[in-house]
């Protein structure tokens, strides 16, 4: 015999345990029930030759996925050149390390600098106005053809989402003088927001590229595609140093219809046009060289207008400090961060050992670049003085320094576009 009030208790406890469980396995299945009919958020899908890296039943966290280039691929061939490079960058990986302030003592530097670099270098490797690098007299700078790319664009109505195919590319430059060839790739953004932004993967030694790569943009309302605008940066990839730029092809959406299928177009590839973001603030940096101690003396001063890069309508931009001998960089340093605003101070200073007849060939490029704790820092806008100075102010500037020793001459520069 069970008393009335164990009976109850047991009566009460079975009841709430059976309607939990209803509860959960409702709530189970209502939640699924969603997910298969709900419109999925912004993310891409990325289709290489047909193969569905990432299908649509795979939760994508990231909103961007990077192809990683060909790990199977010739490496490129490096000479003394590069040996020198790579004790440089060992060297200085333990030394970024910012002064305390405008009050300490400034970095002194000694540059792994040597004239004869072997193989690796030859009169007609420069960087370009636009910060790239040329190798060959067949270079974007040149008035040379820079060939075609061909893409589709096609238009997912139930799934809202805008498909863009990059399927090949016919007479790229040569950028590799060793080779005789290049190893493109394709960055491609979604202008005027440049959130959407992807890149192909390295194709090794080949100026006509086959892509047939597929990315698929979800939360992309078909009723703004007329303001959009597709950008796509043709690129070389150099191992050693920064990548060679190609040109660029600007697409507004404006003028292609896919609401009856897909649209096939074929572009040619155009010089990039290093001046279209101008309005990237102003950086003040001051320059001295003493001839007697062979020592280049550069500090940054301040930035004014910077563009606005946080939610917050504020930066919090630093500035990093890259030496090139030619090609090559040599030495990089960087200012402490200056938190929540567009007009920093930074004061900082450092200084270099680089002798006197390597001056012509001595490039000093700045970064201006907003700090990010959870994100990826973006970079702002650059500048870069010395022998390949991609403005009429920039090289004016090196030209008073050099024509002026032992004298700080400081001036204002307009930032562009990295």
């Amino acid at each position: 015999d069970v008393s009335p009030v164990v009976a109850g208790l047991i009566g009460a406890t079975v009841l709430v345990v059976s309607v939990s469980v209803t509860v959960f396995v409702w709530t189970c299945c209502h939640q699924q029930a969603e997910k298969k009919h709900k419109t999925p958020p912004y993310k891409f899908i990325h289709m290489l030759k047909g193969i569905s890296i990432y299908p649509e039943t795979l939760s994508n966290k990231k909103k961007i996925n990077r192809i990683r280039r060909d790990k199977n691929g010739p490496a490129k061939e490096g000479g003394r050149g590069n040996l020198l490079l790579d004790a440089a960058e060992s060297g200085l990986a333990g030394s970024d390390k910012a002064p305390d302030g405008p009050g300490a003592a400034p970095h002194v530097e000694q540059l792994p600098i040597k004239v004869d670099y072997g193989d690796e270098l030859s009169p007609d490797q420069s960087l370009t106005p636009g910060g790239s690098k040329t190798s060959s007299p067949s270079s974007p700078g040149d008035d040379v053809m820079l060939g075609d790319l061909t893409f589709s664009v096609d238009y997912n109505f139930p799934k809202k989402a805008l498909v863009v195919t990059i399927q090949e590319a016919h007479g790229l430059p040569v950028m590799d003088e060793h080779t005789q060839s290049s190893d493109p790739y394709i960055k491609m953004t979604i202008l005027p927001d440049k959130r959407h932004r992807v890149k192909t993967r390295v194709l090794r030694k080949t100026l006509e590229p086959v892509f047939d790569e597929t990315f698929t943009f979800y939360g992309i309302p078909y009723s703004q595609l007329q303001d959009l605008v597709l950008h796509f940066l043709v690129l070389s990839f150099d191992r050693f140093s920064r990548d060679d730029v190609i040109g660029e092809v600007m697409v507004p959406l404006a003028g292609v219809d896919p609401s009856t299928g897909k649209v096939q177009l074929t572009r040619e590839i155009l010089k990039r046009n290093i001046q279209k973001c101008i309005s990237r603030g102003e950086l003040q940096v001051s320059l001295s060289y003493q001839p007697v101690a062979q020592r280049m003396t550069v500090v940054v001063l301040k930035a004014r207008h910077l563009p606005k890069m946080d939610i917050t309508g504020l930066s919090d931009p630093y500035v990093k400090v890259n030496v090139y001998y030619g090609r090559k960089r040599i030495a990089k340093k960087k200012t402490h961060v200056k938190k929540c605003t567009l007009n920093p101070v930074f004061n900082e200073s450092f200084i270099y050992d680089i002798p006197v007849d390597l001056l012509p060939d001595i490039s000093i490029e700045f970064l201006v670049i907003d700090f990010d704790r959870t994100t990826k820092n973006e970079v702002v806008g650059r500048l870069i003085l010395g022998a390949h100075s991609g403005s009429a102010a920039g090289a004016e500037h090196w030209r008073e320094v050099c024509d002026s020793p032992r004298k700080a001459v400081a001036k204002w520069h307009s930032l562009s576009e990295y």
